[in-house]
């Protein structure tokens, strides 16, 4: 079988491997005081704006349960649309922490600004507010769990707003990669490092073995982060192997090529369905795409490969989702392809 049904299917990069090999005899503190994390964090610096703070996790689920509880006083709760991942499939993991979220219809997969202004405005205007939780932070993704895009300018409306009513403004970017290669795309590491509190640079996605970098912007919430992440399990005492893995992705725009590959690659899927008449069901530009196939067509292509069912349609129409990746094989691609016409 050939596998499209996500993007974390393979190990890591082979330079990476390389490099784990060739440092594996060296000898170094724990817990991410490392010089690999030193240097992979000064790395990540250099495209941000001002100065952040850069701390290494291991997962993403890990890493949005421990940033959000590390931000949030026991009374507060995050506001995320309601395809977002926080929302549904993390188990439960930010309520687990005593944080409600707050769910807003997105709009292929994004939060609106005035659905967000609308919410707030309506939880200060009740008098009852004290007996609701506080919305305090909004989560987004970049790209949404639908592969679809933040503009610029959304990025920096809601930001505004937050800063606005003294709230806080999270971009997960498990996949950011694949966001910053899209041709749509407008935002780059260093937008998003003025336009928000904290976001992290997603590797277990995007060539790393595991590994996800959060950046922290806002100074006030930069003290004692490291607490949140030993207390949730986060601290890594072989944190070196983090650093080791983000040098190499941050190295001669490894991350930008890897990223870019597999977003050539599903550009070349969505064409092939377009041309055989097969509409998709968002607007991705990124490294997931979403055709609306029949049963007969599912029946068809899962014989020889793997992708994943999203949504109904109909009785007979479904939309499902394939992913390409930093290591999809571009001829597994072409075979896809020469398939997809066969329908």
């Amino acid at each position: 079988m050939i596998r499209f049904d996500n993007d974390y299917s393979t190990g890591g990069h082979p330079l990476i491997l390389e490099r784990l090999v060739e440092t594996n005899d060296e000898q170094h503190p724990g817990y991410g005081v490392d010089d690999h994390c030193t240097r992979a964090a000064e790395l990540i610096k250099e495209q941000c704006s001002g100065e952040v703070d850069v701390h290494f996790l291991v997962g993403g689920t890990q890493t949005n349960k421990t940033v959000i509880a590390a931000m949030l006083r026991p009374h507060q709760a995050v506001i995320a649309a309601d395809s977002g991942h926080i929302a549904v499939h993390e188990t439960g993991a930010i309520e687990a922490t005593g944080h409600k979220v707050i769910t807003i219809p997105g709009i292929d997969g994004k939060l609106r600004l005035e659905d967000v202004e609308n919410y707030v405005e309506d939880y200060w205007n009740d008098v009852t507010f004290e007996h609701i939780p506080q919305p305090k932070m909004v989560y987004i993704s970049q790209p949404t769990e639908f592969g679809t895009l933040y503009s610029k300018q959304e990025l920096s409306d809601l930001y505004a707003f937050c800063k606005q009513k003294n709230m806080y403004l999270m971009v997960d970017g498990a996949r950011l990669g694949y966001a910053l290669a899209a041709k749509e795309n407008d935002v780059t590491i260093k937008d998003i490092s003025e336009l928000s509190d904290v976001f992290y640079i997603g590797g277990t996605k995007v060539g790393a073995l595991f590994g996800e970098a959060v950046v922290f912007t806002n100074d006030a919430l930069k003290p004692d982060f490291r607490y949140f992440i030993k207390q949730n399990g986060g601290m890594l005492a072989k944190g070196r192997l983090l650093g080791i893995q983000y040098e190499v992705l941050f190295e001669d725009d490894l991350y930008e090529a890897i990223s870019k590959h597999a977003v050539e690659l599903a550009d070349k899927l969505t064409k092939a369905f377009e041309e055989k008449g097969i509409q998709m069901k968002y607007p991705s530009p990124t490294n997931q795409r979403f055709p609306i196939l029949t049963k007969a067509q599912i029946e068809t292509l899962r014989e020889k490969y793997t992708f994943a069912d999203w949504e109904k349609i109909d009785d007979n129409l479904f939309a499902v989702r394939f992913c390409t990746s930093w290591s999809t094989k571009c001829e597994d691609v072409d075979t896809l392809i020469q398939d997809i016409k066969a329908l």
